[in-house]
C-alpha cells in the first residue's frame, strides 16, 4: 500500500512539474488525435448528412453496415492498415508505416464511422422537419447537406468530442502501426501499456491520470454543447 500511494505522489509530481517526457507524450496523443478527428469528419459529416436526406436503393444496407463498423476491432484495423502500408503492400512506398501519420490514419478509420453514424441519426430527424420547407427554397437533398450541418452544428459538435474521446483512447490500432517508438511514436495509451509492464507505476499512472482528466473533460465539454444546443432549439 506504501509503494502505491508513493507511486501516486511520483505521479502528481510528474504532471505538475510538466516532467518533458510526459508533456512531450501527451502533446503528440493530441497531436495524433486531433488530426485522426479532422481527416474523420471531412469524410463522415459528409457522409452521414447524405444517408440522412437521400433516398436510394440499398441504403437501409449502407446504415447497417456503417452501423456494423463502429465496433470494428482495433487491432484488426491496425492489421488492415499495417498491410496497406507495409514495404509490401500497396502504399509501401509512402514510407508511412511507424510514424504518426499511420496511427493517423488508424485512428481515422476508427472514427468515420462513428462519426458518419452519428450525423446520421442527429440529421435525419432535422432533414425530416424541415425538408418540406427546404424543398420550396429549391433545395433538394444534395443542397440542403451544408445548411443541416450548418443548423445542426450544435448537436454535431457533440458528435466531434465523441469521435475525439474514442481516438484519444485508442491503443490497439496505433501499437501495430507506430510501433511505440519513444520519441517519436509513444502515445499515452500506449506508453501506460508499456510502461505498466516494465513496472514503471508513476510515469504510467501520471499518463493514465492526464488520459482520464481529458476524457471526463471532452465528456463535461459534450454534455454543456448539449445544453446549449438544447436552449439554442428551445
Amino acid at each position: 500500500m506504501g509503494d502505491l500511494a508513493s507511486a501516486f505522489r511520483t505521479a502528481l509530481g510528474l504532471i505538475l512539474s510538466l516532467d518533458p517526457a510526459v508533456l512531450a507524450i501527451v502533446t503528440l496523443s493530441l497531436r495524433v488525435s486531433l488530426a485522426a478527428l479532422l481527416l474523420a469528419a471531412l469524410i463522415g459529416l459528409p457522409m452521414g448528412a447524405l444517408l440522412a436526406v437521400a433516398r436510394f436503393p440499398g441504403r437501409g444496407g449502407v446504415i447497417t453496415l456503417i452501423n456494423a463498423l463502429m465496433g470494428l476491432p482495433p487491432v484488426v484495423v491496425g492489421l488492415l492498415i499495417y498491410l496497406l502500408l507495409s514495404r509490401s503492400g500497396p502504399l509501401g512506398s509512402f514510407g508511412l508505416l511507424f510514424t504518426p501519420s499511420a496511427m493517423i490514419i488508424a485512428q481515422a478509420v476508427l472514427i468515420t464511422p462513428i462519426l458518419a453514424a452519428l450525423t446520421r441519426q442527429v440529421l435525419e430527424g432535422m432533414w425530416e422537419e424541415y425538408a418540406e420547407q427546404l424543398r420550396s427554397f429549391g433545395a433538394g437533398p444534395w443542397r440542403a447537406v451544408p445548411t443541416l450541418l450548418w443548423d445542426g452544428r450544435f448537436m454535431l459538435l457533440t458528435v466531434l468530442l465523441a469521435g475525439f474521446g474514442r481516438a484519444a483512447a485508442e491503443v490497439g490500432a496505433v501499437m501495430v502501426v507506430g510501433g511505440n517508438i519513444e520519441g517519436f511514436t509513444r502515445v499515452m495509451t500506449t506508453a501506460i501499456a508499456l510502461e505498466t509492464s516494465k513496472g514503471d507505476l508513476p510515469l504510467a499512472l501520471a499518463l493514465g491520470m492526464v488520459l482520464m482528466a481529458i476524457v471526463l473533460g471532452v465528456n463535461a465539454l459534450a454534455q454543456g454543447v448539449r445544453g446549449i444546443a438544447a436552449r439554442w432549439a428551445g
